[in-house]
């Protein structure tokens, strides 16, 4: 079996695994969803990850963050897919619940939020959001 949208798969199995309350998901690795976990890591939304190899693929842990037992991730939205790519120029990137929430961004400069991308004046591929 294929996965036609490994990055959607990727915040699916996060949201289920906050759900039924799991510690931890694994995921296949590729340098794009290091590059959004890694985000998510520096804007506190998962408390760490790491890189194991199990025989012959790489898969990266993904420690879940809960604060007063709920999942600190309350949504997180895929909105550009395969399907159907959505780009935003600088100007019309908005806050995510007036500032609460970050969008992930896709830039010529790599994966950052909505709010670094403002701040450097660039636009992307907006791939989700997290609030």
């Amino acid at each position: 079996m294929s996965i036609q949208d490994p990055i959607s798969d990727m915040l699916t199995r996060i949201r289920n695994a906050q759900f039924s309350r799991k510690t931890f998901v694994e995921v296949f690795f590729s340098k794009i969803k290091r590059n959004i976990i890694d985000v998510l890591k520096k804007e506190g939304y998962i408390k760490n990850f790491e890189i194991q190899n199990k025989g012959k693929i790489d898969v990266l842990k993904i420690r879940l963050k809960y604060f007063r037992r709920k999942p600190v991730i309350e949504k997180i939205i895929r909105i550009s897919r395969p399907g159907l790519r959505i780009y935003k120029k600088r100007e019309d990137l908005s806050d995510v619940m007036n500032g609460l929430g970050i969008s992930i961004i896709s830039t010529s400069y790599g994966i950052m939020t909505n709010k670094d991308a403002k701040k450097m004046k660039l636009g992307g591929e907006v791939i989700c959001e997290v609030y």
